[in-house]
């Protein structure tokens, strides 16, 4: 008698199955290309720090909060506006009378690092006035300080939009 059964197909293709093995290597090599890119963009770009040796201002806020205080007591205010390449800066006194005295300052980009000094004219009674050539559109901080008549110092951080 002869056997003319065929043995079961155990539906393993040897050939069929080859890529299964690729499939984990190239799932592993997007993750790592993925994890490089990610490593090498947070090593180029902005590292964070704003505030060089901000541990030793840290541990001196103290006279951070004394200096607010000093010029809280003062009780002036500043209004800055950029109309075009002008900055304009009033500065008031309490009593809403104009302070008058020498400004002097900045406009800076703190994350690209660009600084722009600026040489400020009296444009009236506590009006200044400064005329900057920004070479970028988009959010700038005025970094000033107003000098009064009798030693008082006020600084001024805010922030501009140049558009």
């Amino acid at each position: 008698m002869s056997d003319t059964t065929r043995p079961r197909d155990s539906g393993f293709d040897p050939n069929r199955s080859r890529w299964i093995p690729w499939a984990f290597v190239g799932a592993f090599a997007v993750i790592i290309a993925v994890n490089l890119v990610l490593v090498v963009a947070s090593v180029t770009t902005f590292t964070g720090v704003t505030t060089g040796q901000s541990y030793d201002r840290g541990r001196a806020y103290n006279a951070v909060l004394a200096e607010a205080a000093r010029q809280d007591a003062l009780g002036w205010s500043a209004r800055v506006a950029l109309d075009g390449s002008a900055l304009a800066v009033a500065v008031n006194d309490r009593e809403g009378l104009p302070v008058g005295g020498r400004m002097e300052g900045v406009l800076l980009r703190p994350l690209e690092g660009v600084e722009i000094a600026l040489d400020f004219v009296a444009a009236g009674p506590g009006r200044f006035i400064a005329f900057a050539d920004t070479p970028a559109r988009g959010q700038w901080e005025a970094r000033l300080s107003l000098h009064g008549t009798r030693g008082q110092r006020l600084d001024i951080r805010q922030r501009v939009l140049v558009r």
